[in-house]
């Protein structure tokens, strides 16, 4: 028998999933173990190895494939542990991580410091060079200077180099001159160049992602390699992927050269859970994902079955963060997980998050430590939590330091300890909402007309108020709700992707450069096959171009037609008349106007690689039950109402297929509990999976 695991390796816990040739999914659960990602990674497939009568050597020997997904590189940015990196721009150009893009919430607010750079000025080497806007050669680089900014590098022992020079997209000599240089000189320091990562146009954009990708280079490239090497040690012998924020996942010999990709792999593997979810429950194809976890809550939308991406992710808040840069699948973050730490401000009101107690010394209730009060510890005052039964029973809950944690904030509010709790969790949920508002009425979307997947540990304590709240009547909270991004791992496909710029307008269209650019795009994503491990599947490429009408600012992603471009090529004027009207009708689609006399203009152009991985199949069940389960106990609950109710408990080896659970309840699964309010319920249809309705 062989099994596929999943990683996710969260701020607070390390899930897995595994999954068996039936398509039976079990999941495992540990904290997260910072120093050693692999003791955290082996807690919980050990967990879930123990499920299913295996002990965790037994099962990694029987595994053939592992997806891995971690906040690594995430963490190691928002703690400033990334390597010392220098900055090799063109001469003139020193302030382009300073100055960013310029942008500012409010322009006459001049209390705030100004932000600083990823990459400290002192750090930015200018070089003697320049290419022009058309990609000529306009002052060629001074090689012995290049020389002695690095031996300056060298003694000054920095770890790894990014360079970027203005107009390399259109012609990169000049970088991958510095490139050879420095394998010359500095054997073993890894470098980042911009033409290779990121040729697009916009300057701060293409500096601020080499830059972000040579400082992860040294950390994830170890981390890598030790997480290869630990698996190995341990007896696994399968293939190992990593998720990307691409949407799907890729090799290791890929990632360490582009260790960029793998900020934010976790959230981008949660609307392809949602995705599949929601076709699996007959749904349709528009898709909200909510995803709760320890630390942050995470949401993104789902538009006719594809993914949506962005190139606008910021690590820290728009324009005075830094820019991700890469077109990467468009997720959005909040500070209000279970995990998130409620206080009261200057003004006196309360405030939930941003702050984290993580995994260490995590909620109060979790008993190492923690005292301040979190979401997760109102939730266990307002007795939604049994004490005995958190994480299958695997870890006891202390009732008392999470009621001695609310003291404080609830004598300052002047609020019961059960009042104050529920405060926290209907904060949490407002928090929630705001974040669900900005991706979808934001971005024209009604909420109304799209069905909700929510996940995460800490999902199934509010999602139900927040749907009743956005007025959505299609809710799944999946069986594997609480490991949703290692769900998605086990529908993931290999993704790759090459982009190239070269700007073209629609009236005077470049056929023979254009097709030439793709051809050469062609060609470098698919030796993303020569980096992949073992035997893969079937594969498709998608084209598409970064269009926008003139003198719009902003661009979009836009596919070419599946037919009649052969190899996806523009051969007559009519491939060209389907690709605009393709992008006619998307524009119209997302701002809900076309422009049909204007030309069109596209700046770049990209090509992705889609390998088919083997997906578990769909288990579905006939409905062998009906009616209500017998509760297993009962417990009082606050409900915002002026007394507890009395509530019954429902262990989830208790509930099938085809039973109706009406609120106010409490569904115990192992590895998160599911709050059923009153007036709203439950159903179980024949994927196990749990239907809530919110009426």
């Amino acid at each position: 028998m062989s099994f596929k695991i999943s990683v996710d390796t969260g701020g607070t816990f390390t899930d897995v999933v595994v999954s068996d040739p039936s398509g039976a999914f079990t999941i495992g659960k540990a904290l997260t173990t910072p120093d050693r990602i692999f003791e955290g990674m082996r807690g919980a497939i050990t967990a879930a190895a123990e499920q299913i009568n295996l002990s965790f050597e037994h099962l990694l020997a029987e595994a053939d494939i592992l997806i891995y997904g971690t906040t690594r590189a995430t963490n190691a940015i928002v703690t400033k542990t990334v390597a010392k990196t220098a900055f090799l721009t063109t001469r003139g150009f020193p302030d382009t991580l300073v100055l960013k893009e310029g942008g500012k919430f409010r322009p006459h607010d001049f209390s705030q410091d100004y932000p600083e750079p990823y990459i400290p000025r002192r750090y930015t080497f200018e070089i003697d060079e320049r290419v022009g806007s058309s990609g000529a050669i306009l002052t060629p680089i001074d090689i012995d200077q290049v020389r002695e900014t690095l031996d300056t590098l060298k003694s000054r022992d920095f770890q790894a180099i990014a360079v970027c020079f203005l107009w390399s997209v259109l012609n990169p000599a000049h970088e991958e001159a510095v490139g050879t240089l420095i394998e010359e000189r500095l054997p073993g320091v890894p470098y980042s160049l911009s033409s290779r990562l990121i040729p697009i146009m916009r300057e701060y954009r293409r500096a601020s992602a080499t830059a972000i990708d040579a400082s992860l280079k040294p950390l994830m490239q170890r981390h890598l390699r030790e997480l290869e090497s630990d698996l190995g040690a341990a007896g696994y012998r399968g293939n190992i992927f990593v998720s990307t924020a691409a949407g799907g996942c890729n090799s290791i010999a890929a990632l360490v050269e582009r260790p960029i990709f793998t900020i934010g792999s976790g959230p981008a593997m949660a609307p392809i859970a949602g995705i599949t979810y929601s076709r699996m429950e007959g749904l349709g194809e528009d898709v909200i994902i909510c995803d709760t976890g320890g630390t942050t809550f995470d949401v993104g939308v789902v538009r006719g079955g594809s993914l949506t991406y962005n190139r606008d992710t910021w690590l820290g808040p728009r324009y005075t963060g830094d820019l991700l840069g890469i077109a990467a699948v468009d997720m959005r973050s909040v500070g209000a997980g279970g995990g998130s730490i409620a206080w009261i401000d200057d003004g006196g009101l309360m405030r939930v998050g941003p702050q984290s107690a993580g995994a260490i010394p995590g909620p109060a209730c979790y008993g190492r430590g923690g005292t301040l009060p979190t979401v997760s510890d109102a939730a266990a005052v307002l007795g939604y939590f049994d004490p005995d039964y958190f994480l299958g029973g695997r870890m006891t809950l202390d009732m008392g330091a999470a009621r001695q944690a609310m003291i404080e904030v609830s004598a300052t509010l002047k609020l019961t300890i059960e009042e104050t709790a529920w405060r926290i969790l209907t904060l949490a949920g407002d928090l929630m909402m705001r974040a669900i508002v900005d991706v979808t009425i934001n971005e024209g979307i009604n909420p109304r007309e799209s069905s909700i997947v929510a996940g995460g540990g800490a999902a199934g304590m509010n999602i139900m108020l927040i749907a009743k709240e956005l007025g959505c009547d299609h809710v799944v909270l999946p069986k594997t709700a609480s490991a949703l991004s290692a769900a998605g791992m086990q529908y993931a496909d290999i993704v790759a992707e090459e982009v190239g710029s070269l700007y073209s307008l629609s009236n005077r269209f470049d056929f023979e450069r254009v097709n030439a650019l793709l051809d050469m795009l062609e060609a470098r994503v698919l030796g993303v096959r020569d980096k992949l491990p073992g035997q893969v599947g079937e594969s498709s490429l998608e084209f598409y171009g970064e269009a926008r009408y003139q003198a719009q600012v902003w661009e979009l992603d836009t596919p070419f037609p599946d037919t009649p471009l052969p190899s996806r090529r523009f051969r007559s004027q009519e491939d060209l008349t389907s690709y605009t009207e393709n992008f006619h009708a998307l524009h119209d689609r997302i701002f809900a106007v076309k422009d049909l006399g204007s030309a069109v203009e596209t700046v770049s152009w990209k090509v992705r690689l889609t390998i088919k991985l083997d997906a578990p199949a769909t288990r579905h069940v006939s409905v062998v039950a009906s009616g209500t389960p017998t509760p297993s106990g009962h417990r009082r609950c606050f409900f915002g109402e002026a007394e507890p109710v009395d509530t019954p408990i429902y262990k989830a080896s208790n509930i099938h297929p085809g039973h109706t659970i009406a609120g106010p309840a409490i569904i115990e699964e192992p590895t998160t509990t599911l709050v059923v309010y009153p007036t709203m319920s439950v159903h179980v249809g024949s994927t196990g999976h749990y239907r809530l309705n919110i009426h």
